[in-house]
């Protein structure tokens, strides 16, 4: 063989092995490709690439298109994708350690969310790892308000209203302000608002934004509820069959991802809340009995929580609140 075809099939054979060795993963995420969750996300797929010279690819799914939002976190668990993100609070009924975040008026700050998280973590570690996952980063959503159709200056007012649901929290707090519960998913808001199926709902401005609630919806009252969490989780056996430099950048990659993620959250809150006043919508704070009706809500359902989640839940307050 001469010297030039030897180098060929050296190369050809480099080629072989470069594509045997690349490790690919899906990853299904919730929410529209221009969300900030979703384009750090993204971000962290890139720097993973770059980080093991394209040796783990991470194809992102975005807009609950691989799978719905109440999909993903069976999707990983049994392997059906490698990795994907979830709403914590969304499994709250599975285990209501998922939902210390979304307790309404527990943590209603940022400060307060990073306390609340770094109390919930050892928790949310363990409780995940026996399902065999584990979560890579969390990053929260802006501050949590009401959006409605009609002014609101009471919790009266929402007696009766079909009211968006979308974790067993938010379910709660229409039963206790006689409001109609109604699950619908991110992906799914703009539709529902347009069909009359919601004409209420407490979520944050991001989802405001991206669904153009300003379209059908005119009122958005800024009460900083809670700031709920999303986390990135992966399969521990795909994790478990990366080699240990691919491991390390994956790592790596998650924690400048989370500091990049709560960063971003915070700062896009004010945008968020200048969007919706561009738009149209009535932006304003809570009214004095509005916020009191709402915190005896809140009230009520810290003390739910802290029954239903038992020792583990009473450790994760008494660490929150030293």
């Amino acid at each position: 063989m001469n010297t030039r075809l030897r180098l060929l099939a050296a190369a050809l054979g480099f080629t072989a092995l470069s594509v045997s060795a690349q490790t690919k993963w899906d990853m299904p995420t919730p929410y529209p490709a221009a969300n900030f969750h979703t384009e750090n996300i993204t971000q962290f797929a890139a720097d993973v690439d770059k980080a093991t010279a394209g040796k783990l690819k991470i194809t992102v799914h975005p807009g609950g298109s691989l799978y719905k939002a109440n999909e993903i976190k069976r999707a990983v668990q049994g392997g059906q994708a490698q990795i994907g993100e979830i709403l914590l609070g969304g499994y709250a009924n599975e285990n209501p350690l998922f939902g210390a975040d979304n307790v309404p008026f527990l943590a209603t700050s940022y400060a307060e969310a990073r306390k609340l998280a770094a109390a919930q973590k050892p928790a949310l570690d363990s409780l995940v790892a026996k399902q065999g996952m584990k979560i890579l980063f969390s990053v929260p959503w802006p501050p949590q308000g009401i959006f409605a159709a009609k002014p609101i200056s009471a919790a009266a007012d929402l007696k009766g209203v079909k009211w968006r649901a979308y974790s067993p929290q938010t379910s709660r707090i229409a039963e206790l302000v006689g409001a109609q519960p109604v699950t619908i998913q991110a992906a799914e808001l703009s539709q529902a608002l347009a069909t009359g199926a919601v004409a209420a709902f407490m979520t944050s401005g991001a989802t405001g934004y991206d669904s153009k609630v300003w379209e059908q919806i005119k009122y958005f009252y800024d009460t900083q509820a809670w700031l709920p969490k999303n986390a990135v989780l992966v399969s521990q056996k795909a994790f478990d069959a990366l080699d240990k430099s691919t491991q390390d950048a994956v790592l790596k990659a998650a924690g400048d991802a989370e500091a990049r993620g709560w960063k971003s959250s915070e700062d896009k809150t004010r945008f968020y809340l200048e969007q919706l006043t561009k738009n149209g919508m009535n932006v304003a704070a809570p009214s004095a009995t509005l916020k009191a009706d709402l915190k005896k809500v809140g009230d009520t359902m810290i003390g739910e929580w802290q029954k239903t989640a038992g020792a583990e839940g009473q450790t994760i307050l008494d660490a929150y609140r030293k």
